[in-house]
Parts: C-alpha cells; sequence; structure tokens
C-alpha cells in the first residue's frame, strides 16, 4: 500500500460496499409492498450504463427496500432471459412487443423510463414516446442525456419526453440548467436527484495493489473516452521512479463493437507499443461486477477521466470514484466540473497530455494533497449513496400517487 493511502486511510471513516448483483437476492426477499414500480430500460446482462443504474435502483427500491416493482428490458433483438425480476422485453422495432409492454407497466403504481437517446428503437430514439404516450399511470423520465446542441429531431424527441412524462429527474444541475436554456420545457416538473452509488470500502491491502503507484481508468471503452491522451500522459512520467502504472479496465462498449469491431483498442494497443510503455500500461478489458469492481478501484492512487466529450452531464464512473475517495483527475466535462468543484480531483484541459501528467505527477508525490482530495470526497458521499438516492425517488413517485388520486 503506497504512502498516500496510508495517510488517507487513517483519516477517512470507511463506509460498507452495499449493493449486490439483484439476482443474487431478488427472489429470497419478500418486501412488504409500499409502490409497485415499473422499470423501462437496458437491462442485465446488457453491458451499459444505463442497465447499470437501473439494475442498481431497481435492487435499492424493490430488493433492499419495501417496495415491488419488475422490469421491462429494453433490448435491440429477443434475447434469453436470466433474471427473474423481467416481464416482458421491449424490442426495438416491433409494435407488438411495444404494446406488450405498456400493457404489463399500467398494472403497476408508477413508471421510472429511463431515457437515452441510443437505446430506443426509431429515429434518435423516438419509440419511446408512444410508451410515454400510453402509459395511464405516472411515469418519471429519468434523463441520462441532454445535448447541448441537439439537432432539430433529438431536441424534439427530449421536449415531448418532458411534455408526456409527469416528472423528469435530471442527476446534475448542469443537465438540468442545460435543459432549462436549450430546450422548450415545463422545468417546474425538472427534480435534480443524484447519480446513485454504493458506498465504498477501502482495502488496506488491495489484491490489485504494486509498489508503483496505480493510475485507473475503467468503464466501457470508445473513442470519446479519450484514453489515448492518458496513455501519452505516461511517456511524461518517465523520470518518476518507481514510474506510475496505468490501467486501463473494461471492455470496449457493445455499440462500438457493433460499429466498429476493436479497432479503437487496437489502436491504444499500438500506442502503448509504439511510445515503449508495455511496461507500464495495461489493458484489462474484463467486465467487473460490483464487488470485483471495488477491489479494482480499491487499488488505485488516481482515477483519470480524460473524456473527450463535453456533453457528459452524468457520469457513474466519476461518482463511483468520488464515493470511493479516490483523487480523480477529469477533463472539464459538465459533470466533473460540478462533482470535483469542492477539491476531490484536478481538471485538466481536453487534449492535453502534460496536463494530465503534471496533475498525476502531484497527487502521488503529495501525500497531504491525496488525503485533503480524499477528505473533500467524502463530504460528497453522503448523497449519492443508493439508499438516500432512491429514497428521493420514492417520494417523488409517492407524490405523483397522491396528485393523480386527487385529479
Amino acid at each position: 500500500m503506497s504512502g498516500i493511502h496510508a495517510a488517507a486511510a487513517t483519516r477517512i471513516i470507511h463506509r460498507v460496499w452495499c449493493c449486490s448483483r439483484v439476482s443474487d437476492t431478488y427472489q429470497r426477499k419478500a418486501p412488504l409492498v409500499s409502490t409497485r414500480f415499473g422499470f423501462v430500460s437496458s437491462y442485465p446482462p446488457t453491458l451499459c450504463g444505463l442497465a447499470t443504474f437501473n439494475a442498481a435502483l431497481f435492487h435499492e427500491l424493490v430488493v433492499a427496500g419495501s417496495d415491488s416493482g419488475r422490469v421491462v428490458r429494453v433490448v435491440d433483438t429477443h434475447q434469453p432471459e436470466t433474471e427473474p425480476e423481467v416481464m416482458t422485453q421491449l424490442v426495438n422495432g416491433e409494435t407488438g412487443s411495444l404494446h406488450r409492454a405498456v400493457r404489463a407497466l399500467n398494472a403497476f403504481d408508477v413508471a421510472i423510463v429511463q431515457h437515452e437517446y441510443g437505446i430506443y428503437g426509431g429515429p434518435d430514439g423516438d419509440e419511446v414516446l408512444q410508451v410515454l404516450e400510453e402509459l395511464n399511470i405516472p411515469s418519471i423520465a429519468v434523463l441520462h442525456t441532454v445535448l447541448s446542441a441537439p439537432s432539430p429531431h433529438q431536441k424534439y424527441v427530449l421536449e415531448q419526453v418532458v411534455a408526456l412524462a409527469d416528472a423528469v429527474v435530471t442527476m446534475t444541475s448542469a443537465a438540468r440548467e442545460r435543459l432549462a436554456t436549450n430546450y422548450t420545457v415545463d422545468m417546474t416538473k425538472v427534480k435534480v436527484i443524484p447519480h446513485g452509488t454504493a458506498a465504498a470500502r477501502p482495502r488496506l491491502s488491495p489484491a490489485f495493489r504494486t509498489v508503483q503507484p496505480t493510475i485507473l481508468t475503467w468503464g466501457l471503452i470508445g473513442r470519446s473516452k479519450g484514453i489515448e491522451w492518458g496513455v501519452e500522459a505516461m511517456s511524461h512520467l518517465r523520470d518518476m521512479t518507481p514510474m506510475p502504472q496505468y490501467v486501463i479496465a473494461g471492455q470496449t462498449h457493445p455499440k462500438v463493437v457493433a460499429y466498429e469491431g476493436e479497432k479503437y483498442r487496437s489502436e491504444l494497443t499500438d500506442q502503448i507499443r509504439s511510445l515503449g510503455l508495455n511496461a507500464n500500461v495495461v489493458m484489462d478489458n474484463h467486465y467487473r461486477h460490483t464487488a470485483a469492481l471495488a477491489e479494482l478501484v480499491s487499488s488505485a492512487d488516481v482515477v483519470l477521466l480524460p473524456y473527450d466529450s463535453t456533453e457528459q452531464v452524468t457520469s457513474g464512473v466519476l461518482v463511483e470514484a468520488v464515493a470511493a475517495m479516490k483523487p480523480v483527475v477529469a477533463t472539464p466535462f459538465p459533470h466533473a466540473v460540478e462533482l470535483l468543484s469542492d477539491g476531490a480531483g484536478i481538471l485538466v484541459p481536453y487534449h492535453d497530455s502534460q496536463a494530465i501528467a503534471d496533475a498525476v505527477r502531484s497527487i502521488v508525490t503529495d501525500a497531504d494533497q491525496a488525503a485533503r482530495m480524499a477528505h473533500a470526497a467524502a463530504a460528497r458521499t453522503t448523497d449519492v449513496l443508493w439508499p438516500q438516492v432512491a429514497e428521493q425517488y420514492r417520494a417523488l413517485a409517492s407524490r405523483l400517487i397522491r396528485e393523480k388520486a386527487a385529479a
């Protein structure tokens, strides 16, 4: 364990990692019925951020909570079903499955609809509008993307999602402000509820610890992640003894694979080789579930998010890094600006490998700075833990039910 983490660990209250896989506990628990939730989203075993988010929210409300619920899983083609909580599939482009999904949802008290342009069928995912139109129960639309410069049709779709939903959730203030500025919508419907995360359990002797400082980037891989800038930054740290290790963990995003195969990963591998960094940059293409991911994150001295996108108003990886009380180096995408403003990390310019290297160097060579960042992160963590986040969804759903009953 590095000196950085030894210093920080003695000053930080450790929290308990509280999430487990939904399917491990779903059938063992018989919760008292309070609110009946119908969830609409991609869902495990699909690999994407929305699937992970929806599974975690389902777990907290239904498995760990006092509510009941089932899931409509959004898929591109019919899939074999392994999760008992999935009641039906919404197959993109298939009208019959859409009507079946809506009929199933209408048996519940409230529908929670995760919105991202890329997961639903039709141009810019506009098939979701028919789902919202046909619901006769209150609906909560959770917006994972709010573009600053949408195409006319993207703008239309999102405005209609807000118009049709009874309530709308953004996960950052930046997303809410962008919605107010760039779209014509009823902002009285919009509530900010942060992206949830499990409580971290920092390990004193992580399984992945090495004698080198460890820089970690994780998540589903694609070009918008800007990983090439992190690799190039490593070439500026050759003078350090020992030189840091950069771990890039995660599979290529399935939609990226469908579009271009493993081309981006191959380009990164070629870059690592050409810079002579094979001994210091590790490409780890394993997908990890909650406990294994927690162990990996616990091994890091710095989490690096060198994203190219200026549009990212929500990042689950960023929330998880802050909850794990890890110093973060990130480009100034909107969620990073918002979440790191209190000192939990360092913002660096886009496409600037030297700035990344300087930020990493300053953290791994200054234990006091790393400890200050960990304390700043700890102060941010309480509001984003899943039990607190789920309670806000529960309260919002209860309000919508009361309003419908009074109408």
